[in-house]
């Protein structure tokens, strides 16, 4: 992801994404039958100190993300040291308040 409107604060998703909606009911649903299930949140900037949801664009992606908290889906943010040559992992960014 990429999106950065306020200050340092990294937000997804950018668009209305169904998909990615779709994608955090399926993962509830394999916690519920005793999977562990992560969703994780790579950021493509090197220029954020927080992550949050981008609720005002996708309202039913930000109700499908707190279902799937509550269902036991961890999720995680990072970003990413970019280079010319390589896009790395870099450190784990912590949720926004």
């Amino acid at each position: 992801m990429h999106l950065l409107r306020k200050g340092d604060l990294a937000e997804f998703p950018d668009s209305v994404t169904a998909r990615g909606a779709k994608h955090l009911v399926e993962l509830s649903d394999m916690v519920r039958r005793g999977a562990r299930a992560v969703m994780l949140y790579l950021i493509q900037r090197t220029d954020t100190g927080c992550f949050a949801l981008a609720a005002d664009i996708d309202p039913k992606y930000a109700r499908a993300f707190e279902a799937a908290a509550r269902a036991g889906v961890e999720a995680y943010a990072y970003d990413c040291q970019i280079t010319p040559k390589h896009v790395t992992l870099n450190r784990r960014i912590p949720f926004a308040p």
